[in-house]
């Protein structure tokens, strides 16, 4: 039986992937030794993290304006480290909240410099569903020293495709779980972060990409891994990184760049999105709660309509071989988190055991 995971993170990892991983588990480029067990100094593991940042600027097509850094702690860690490094003094951070990961990024900013939070979403439902504000609506202050936002909620299953924009304060993105998901003009943001673990590799590394002129600001007083002006000074090796996550993100940016790009990415998520949400709205046994436009792509969100099957639709699916499907603990129901790793025929399966599941409990 082939096994589908739709866990939201840690995710699926491409399959090609995983399996060169395993083939070089312990012995890494002939050298007699995992990949794990060199030094990061060394000219093998340096020509690894050099070949892993020119194959991400040729797939996000980021220019020399911006240091890319390969940094610990995950997305929660820039949480931190983005007001460490962005404060002003007497300029408000403005945070963008649409869901539980922005709203969890302004409690932590909180703790570090004045926060001024803008709710963008627009709960006044209609037909059963929620939506988000046009960017163009939202109430920006004209002095702020950053907007931060969240494009893709893993959560609430909202994405947002209009990048917000400001006169004078950088635009700082969280694109955790949407980076590498669909193309975006890089030029567009400041600051863009990721923690790994949804469309780059394992848990553990962050991805920042941060124009150099914001590296001349001094912020507030930071430990140094959190230290942006620093790592790219260092390399991203201040202190020892995440070498194997770094070495099996370096291998799924090659097998991106090997399958068409973000490009291809983009259009094989649409089609795995669409033939979800599809299904869904189609049935009178399921239910979505966010409007079309702002639905997201990589977590899809659903409710059974009869919610005292919960247990049994978990139990089924998990024999059928779909795996992970229970809903976030904050909002319940089901997600399907169809990252990029998974397959067209993931989705069709998890379709095709929703439409034999309702037929069977209606």
């Amino acid at each position: 039986m082939t096994k589908y995971n739709f866990c939201a993170g840690p995710a699926m990892l491409p399959p090609a992937v995983m399996q060169k991983a395993q083939k070089e588990f312990i012995d890494w480029q002939g050298l007699g030794v995992s990949v794990m067990e060199i030094s990061h100094r060394s000219s093998d593991f340096l020509a690894l993290t050099a070949k892993c940042e020119a194959s991400l600027r040729r797939l996000m097509n980021i220019s020399d304006e911006f240091e890319v850094l390969f940094m610990h702690g995950g997305g929660r860690g820039q949480f931190s480290a983005v007001p460490l490094n962005l404060h002003l003094d007497g300029k408000p951070a403005v945070y963008c909240e649409n869901g539980v990961w922005s709203k969890g990024a302004t409690e932590e900013a909180a703790k570090f410099t004045t926060v001024q939070s803008i709710n963008v979403r627009d709960d006044e439902q209609q037909n059963g569903q929620f939506s988000i504000k046009p960017a163009s609506s939202w109430e920006l202050p004209a002095d702020a020293s950053y907007i931060h936002y969240c494009p893709n909620e893993t959560v609430d299953g909202i994405e947002i495709f209009e990048v917000p924009s400001h006169p004078s304060a950088p635009i700082v993105a969280d694109m955790s779980s949407t980076i590498l998901s669909r193309e975006f003009d890089v030029n567009q943001f400041d600051l863009i972060y990721a923690g790994a673990q949804k469309n780059i590799g394992p848990s553990g590394l962050s991805i920042v990409i941060v124009r150099k002129t914001l590296l001349e600001r001094e912020g507030l007083a930071k430990p140094g891994i959190l230290d942006y002006a620093l790592e790219a000074k260092q390399g991203s090796m201040y202190n020892t990184p995440p070498t194997f996550a770094w070495y099996l993100a370096a291998e799924v940016f090659e097998w991106l760049e090997a399958n068409g790009g973000v490009k291809a990415m983009e259009e094989q998520n649409i089609a795995k999105a669409e033939l979800l949400y599809n299904f869904i709205d189609s049935s009178a046994f399921y239910s979505n709660k966010v409007a079309k436009h702002c639905r997201s792509r990589m977590n899809v969100p659903f409710w059974l309509n009869d919610e005292s099957l919960n247990d049994k639709f978990i139990s089924e699916s998990k024999e059928a071989g779909l795996l992970a499907l229970e809903g976030h603990r904050i909002v319940g129901g089901m997600r399907a988190s169809i990252y990029n790793a998974m397959p067209l025929e993931g989705v069709q399966a998890l379709v095709d055991f929703m439409d034999k599941f309702a037929k069977e409990n209606s």
